[in-house]
């Protein structure tokens, strides 16, 4: 169980390490004015989200859910739990809106300026403070 423990906490760890910065490429990518840049960003972003970001997603909810398969009874007993699934289903839906902005970009229709991408990377840093206050602490 620890070594399922450990390798779900790696993933949860790239996996945000991606949902802090495809956001921030995407601030960087708004912000560009010269195509060769412009592509750049293109190729680091599906880069980063293909290769990185969606792997570690589902590495997450894999180990995640095996992880409940060992003690169900506890776990789906626990209020704790089902904030923490609930905000996991929320950085999944904020997971595949990187996806669309990413294809908005990749096609040239970004329509959101640097600064709406500025408040949009702080999202998953609200969440990740939630989850790790529920995981650890169990305030219910």
């Amino acid at each position: 169980m620890l070594w399922l423990k450990a390798f779900h906490i790696i993933a949860v760890v790239c996996w945000f390490a991606a949902l802090f910065y495809l956001p921030r490429l995407f601030v960087y990518h708004a912000m560009s004015e010269d195509q060769t840049s412009k592509e750049r960003f293109k190729i680091m972003e599906r880069k980063l989200y293909r290769g990185i970001m969606t792997p570690s997603m589902i590495a997450v909810v894999i180990l995640g859910g095996w992880l409940l398969t060992l003690n169900p009874s506890y776990y789906f007993s626990q209020g704790w739990i089902h904030a923490k699934l609930a905000l996991v289903a929320v950085l999944v839906g904020y997971h595949f809106h990187c996806g669309y902005l990413l294809k908005q970009f990749r096609d040239d229709k970004n329509t959101k300026s640097h600064t709406f991408y500025r408040f949009f990377n702080e999202a998953p840093v609200l969440i990740l403070v939630a989850v790790v206050i529920l995981a650890v602490v169990r305030p219910f």
